[in-house]
């Protein structure tokens, strides 16, 4: 079986270049079974979409792709266009069948399957390479550390758990990957995974659903969130119920609220559209290459773009295009040339390069939020 990804054309050489392994929007079978990325597959997914019965099928839930079985002529006419995005009309022809699969359509189905999913992955994890309840805890953990349901924690050979840290796996498992550091006094309460290399800094309290990518620094409060590859929270303030894109930096005392006054549920702009998320719980969504400084407040169901750098006193705009420069006072665009030289700045920190593929798509997503700008008033 090989393992190819779809996606759109301006993406194709960035993917390409992160799974080196892997083709990108290329078959050169003559069957292949497509999966929605955007499935929260249940353990049983191989069952539900039968992957061993012959014949071509659609699976639908209600009107959404959640997978497809194609082949022969059918197949043949889809490889030409897969720079494209596929939608229904591509599988016109094909058999249907309906099925109870669960989709992320919103960035916050994301954060609140999360919980459930860690705890997943977990025990598929311990399956898959034979780790028993007895020697799941294998990495250096000091005498005065407390590991409470240690049968339902992960502590790789080569991570390290200093003096004074709890770890607390009563409500969901907790996994620490490779070479990372939970330092003095930090607790984490499960379900949560620690990424590969991750430190988690002397006094954190890292709470329920939280995941933290590869290479990242955390401290302060965490909880309910997703924090992406080589991104830093790492000093005291709140983060809830967030989403953080790679390459962010998260000043000191930087706080996000998840949480409305009223309790009622939070309202979040999706391409200039307000939204009722229907969850009372929903903090900060950011993409990629984001910064804010110290002291910096975000409102429930804040969204802030990409390369955008927020500063100053009160609470800026619920809604922050890519490349903005300000706060609650002001906001202009952040210039490209001056964006790109932080970044390339703040990868070189962590012994990286900005490779020429990854500068032309950052290049390409300047341009593909001009309006957004535009819309709100900046100059370009």
């Amino acid at each position: 079986m090989e393992v190819v990804f779809h996606t759109r054309g301006y993406l194709k050489a960035f993917i390409g270049l992160k799974n080196p392994t892997y083709k990108v929007n290329v078959i050169e079978h003559d069957e292949c079974l497509f999966i929605n990325g955007r499935v929260i597959a249940p353990p049983d997914i191989a069952d539900i979409i039968k992957i061993d019965v012959s014949g071509d099928r659609l699976y639908l839930n209600g009107e959404t792709i959640i997978a497809a079985k194609v082949s022969g002529k059918k197949l043949e006419g889809m490889k030409e266009g897969l720079d494209d995005l596929l939608t229904l009309s591509n599988f016109d022809g094909i058999p249907v069948e309906q099925v109870e699969v669960k989709y992320a359509t919103y960035v916050w189905d994301l954060i609140h399957s999360n919980p459930k999913e860690i705890e997943n992955d977990f025990y598929a994890y311990m399956d898959i390479h034979g780790f028993g309840p007895k020697d799941r805890v294998r990495g250096n953990v000091h005498e005065s550390a407390v590991l409470i349901e240690k049968e339902n924690i992960y502590i790789h050979e080569t991570a390290r758990i200093m003096p004074g840290a709890v770890i607390d796996a009563t409500d969901g498992p907790v996994f620490i990957n490779s070479d990372a550091i939970v330092y003095p006094n930090a607790v984490i309460e499960g379900p949560v995974c620690i990424g590969k290399g991750t430190k988690v800094k002397s006094g954190a309290s890292i709470y329920h659903g939280v995941t933290v990518g590869k290479v990242c620094k955390v401290g302060g409060e965490i909880e309910g969130s997703i924090i992406s590859p080589y991104s830093n929270k790492q000093h005291s303030g709140f983060m809830g119920h967030a989403y953080i894109g790679s390459w962010v930096n998260i000043g000191a005392d930087t706080n996000n609220s998840d949480l409305k006054n009223n309790y009622g549920t939070v309202k979040i702009t999706v391409n200039g559209e307000q939204i009722d998320s229907g969850h009372q719980f929903l903090g900060l969504i950011m993409g990629d290459h984001s910064k804010t400084a110290i002291n910096t407040m975000f409102n429930t169901g804040t969204v802030v773009g990409f390369s955008s750098n927020i500063f100053g006193p009160g609470f800026p705009s619920k809604s922050i295009p890519s490349f903005a420069w300000g706060g609650a006072d002001m906001m202009t665009t952040y210039d490209i040339e001056k964006s790109l030289e932080t970044a390339k700045r703040v990868v070189q920190r962590r012994g990286k390069t900005i490779s020429e593929t990854e500068e032309k798509l950052f290049r390409k997503v300047f341009d593909l939020t001009h309006k957004q700008r535009r819309k709100v008033g900046f100059p370009y």
